[in-house]
Parts: C-alpha cells; sequence; structure tokens
C-alpha cells in the first residue's frame, strides 16, 4: 500500500476506535474484515498506529493542537507504527515541520497528564498504593506494548522441547520468570499456522493468567468449577494440571464466549472439561453441586485495568461510577461461587484489576462475613508450589504476602490479583 493510503486509512480506524462505542479490538477486527485486500504488515500498522495513539492519547491530543488538518490523521501520524521517514513521505511540508517538532518535545518539559495519559480518576489510587516513584513506573510499562506469553500445553508437551520447536521456526523465546509452563516471545509471530498451535501444544496466555491456574492446585481426579470461564485459557491449564482427570465445569454466562473455547478445548486433547452456560449466578446447575466441588476459580468480571498495555482503550472507556457497579456484581458471583466449595476445598477469587476496590476490599468483606472460610496465604501457596520468588508476587494481609498481587512493571504481567480460602471442614 502506498505510504499516503496506509496513513489515510490509519486515520480512519483512529477515528472508528475513538468513539469508544465498543471495544478497540472489536472495531480493528471488523475493520480488517471489510478491508480484506489488506496484507500482514499493512494489519500490523495499523493495529499498532491505534494501540499507540490510545495509549498516549492525552499527549498526542495535546501536540495535535499545533497541527492543521483532521485531528484524527494529525493523532495517526503522531503515533504511526513504522519508520518517520517512511510517514513523512505521505505528508505535506508542512506536516512535516509539524511533525519534526513534535518529536522535538522532551519528555521532562510535558505536565503531568501528558506524561502519564492517565485519566484522572485513575491517578489518585495508583499512587496511593505505588507511591510517586513506582506510579511512574507503572506509567512508562503501561505506555508500552505487553510481550506475547504462550502456556505450554503440559498434557502434551515438556516445555524445553516446545521451545526448541520454535527456534527452529526462527520463533526465539525465553522461559517465564514464574510460571512452569510459560514461554515469552518478543514481538508478534503469525502462531496459527505452526504445527505446535494446531497441535494444541501451545496457547496465547498471560503468565499472570498461568499463576491463577496454578494458584488454584486443581489435583487429578478432583471435581472443580472455572465460575467465569470465558473463553477458557484458564480452564485449559487447569484440565492440563489434572492430567485430564476428574471433572472440570466451565461456567459463564455468555453462550457465545464458550463457543470460543471449543475450538481451544479440541486442540487441548482435554476430555475432562463440561463447557455450560449459565443464565446467572444463582442458576439451578450452581444449585444442584453445592457442597461438592473441591476447587472453584472465581475470575471475576472486573474493570480490566491490569490489561491496559493490551487494551489501552479501557481506560478511556471505565468509570468510577462503573467500578461501582461491578463491586456489587463481584460479591454476588463471589457469594455464589462459594456456595460450591466443599468442606476443605479451595476457593479463588482473582480479577485483572489493579483497584482495591475489585480486589482486596471484595476478599476481606468476603472474609468478614463467612467465618467457615479461612483465608490462605497466596505467598506460602505459591512457594510449596516451587514458583521462584514467591514473595516477590505476592503483598497484603497479616504476613504481607497474603494476596496474589501482580503489576506491569515489577513483574512484566498484566495486573492481576488473587485472594484463597480453604472451607473450614
Amino acid at each position: 500500500m502506498h505510504p499516503k493510503a496506509l496513513v489515510d486509512a490509519c486515520a480512519e480506524l483512529v477515528r472508528l476506535v475513538l468513539t469508544f462505542e465498543h471495544p478497540a479490538d472489536a472495531v480493528v477486527s471488523r475493520y480488517f474484515r471489510e478491508h480484506r485486500g489488506l496484507g500482514p504488515r499493512e494489519r500490523a500498522t495499523l493495529a499498532e498506529t491505534v494501540y499507540n495513539v490510545l495509549r498516549k492519547k492525552l499527549l498526542f491530543e495535546q501536540l495535535a493542537r499545533s497541527g492543521a488538518g483532521p485531528k484524527e490523521r494529525r493523532l495517526a501520524i503522531l503515533g504511526f507504527h513504522g519508520p518517520r521517514d517512511f510517514v513523512k513521505s505521505a505528508l505535506t511540508e508542512q506536516e512535516k515541520s509539524w511533525l519534526d517538532q513534535c518529536d522535538a518535545v522532551r519528555p521532562e518539559d510535558l505536565l503531568a497528564p501528558h506524561r502519564h495519559n492517565l485519566p484522572e480518576w485513575l491517578v489518585a489510587p495508583l499512587k496511593e498504593q505505588l507511591g510517586e516513584s513506582g506510579f511512574w513506573a507503572l506509567a512508562d510499562s503501561l505506555a508500552q506494548p505487553a510481550p506475547l506469553d504462550l502456556r505450554v500445553n503440559a498434557l502434551k508437551e515438556k516445555r524445553d522441547q516446545v521451545q526448541k520447536e520454535l527456534a527452529q521456526a526462527a520463533i526465539k523465546s525465553i522461559v517465564t520468570p514464574y510460571s512452569p509452563w510459560g514461554l515469552r516471545i518478543a514481538g508478534k509471530p503469525a502462531l496459527t499456522k505452526l504445527d505446535a498451535f494446531t497441535r494444541g501444544a501451545i496457547e496465547v496466555q498471560d503468565e499472570g493468567s498461568q499463576l491463577l491456574a496454578l494458584l488454584l492446585d486443581a489435583k487429578r481426579g478432583e471435581m472443580v468449577v472455572d465460575f467465569c470461564a470465558g473463553a477458557g485459557g484458564k480452564t485449559l491449564a487447569i484440565g492440563a494440571a489434572m492430567r485430564s482427570t476428574g471433572r472440570l465445569y466451565a461456567f459463564d454466562v455468555s453462550a457465545h464466549r464458550l463457543e470460543a473455547l471449543k475450538p481451544r478445548l479440541a486442540r487441548s486433547g482435554l476430555s475432562n472439561v463440561h463447557p455450560a452456560a449459565i443464565a446467572h449466578e444463582r442458576d439451578e446447575r450452581i444449585k444442584r453441586l453445592a457442597g461438592k466441588i473441591d476447587r472453584v476459580l472465581v475470575d471475576a468480571p472486573c474493570s480490566g485495568l491490569g490489561t491496559l498495555r493490551r487494551n489501552p482503550d479501557l481506560k478511556w472507556r471505565q468509570s468510577p461510577e462503573a467500578l461501582r457497579e461491578l463491586a456489587g456484581k463481584q460479591t454476588a458471583i463471589l457469594e455464589s461461587a462459594a456456595r460450591l466449595v466443599k468442606p476443605g476445598g479451595r476457593l479463588v477469587y482473582a480479577t485483572c484489576s489493579v483497584l482495591p476496590q475489585e480486589n482486596e476490599a471484595i476478599a476481606e468483606a468476603f472474609g468478614a462475613a463467612h467465618a467457615d472460610f479461612e483465608p490462605q496465604d497466596a505467598g506460602a501457596l505459591l512457594t510449596q508450589l516451587k514458583v521462584p520468588d514467591a514473595a516477590r508476587l505476592c503483598h497484603g494481609g497479616a504476613s504481607g504476602t497474603g494476596y496474589l498481587r501482580l503489576w506491569p512493571h515489577l513483574h512484566q504481567t498484566d495486573g492481576f490479583f488473587a485472594a484463597v480460602w480453604t472451607r473450614r471442614a
């Protein structure tokens, strides 16, 4: 595609995404379906340009004020994913001069909002948790794309063998520092055509999600529930840990999301997974299983603010009002899921949020209301599971390592939280 046409396409896609009527990934996917003639490089440029704009929206909007022409074009130029010489070949002389002036702006000369590119309502709770220096380290990490993490299917393969196989396909990887199943890849190579992918040896999954599945510690032959399974990434990890034995229920209120599990399940080789759409957290299926389940994972619906490296539009689509509504939903779901756990069984509550009101506040309220559930120390559990430097992954509680608490800038994962309880016998 000619540079001018590509810049125009980027501007159009930026315009569509910035309406915030739909998630950015859905808008990008729809655009690609409507423009099937786009090649892989063009698609990569378009997608990454959009995500650059979303990550640095406040800065780019400020810089765009000094330019001319449609706003979405100026934003697309500033966020263009590719060499500056390439994008300049599509610009007028006036635009080139303006872009040079923008590129000359030093970070230290920027106002705080243009450096952190976060909504103000999110800044205060992050600074309260992390302090000033920790906040800026997080902000810097959120301005960068996340690496690509893979989970090796332990039912079928060994990690070192898969790593060698990827290397033969010119895909370099390193083992993840904490998860025993993970490989980390720089860039975004095409994975779906690899034999390792088609035979179910690998799945794309952030290391943080892998650690949630590990923390559940499901055993062979047990009855286990993934209460909010979605597309089933953690379900598959749990099923592999169970060596495809026992019975693993994948519940979700969205039948559509569970449909996405079917091809992944077929590749995985698992035979112990039973997906089931439920009407709500009080569904009759839940009642029938009350008090019978060995382990329950509640990966609750949340703001998703721990995934801003991957989904930067969320910080502009969420609001304090929406978070307050989520808290009620999270509490109700955890209460219902807890009924499933049998005496001696394990309950894990998790989110991919970094905000205390979705995490510690929910866990502590549940613990205060349920004396029959004994809190477990996440750091101690992960140490028992031979996770390296497990205490570094955890925070809070009486021990200081009570909860799993992952941060992008500290652990190179998405932001995750998990609390663990055992039901008293």
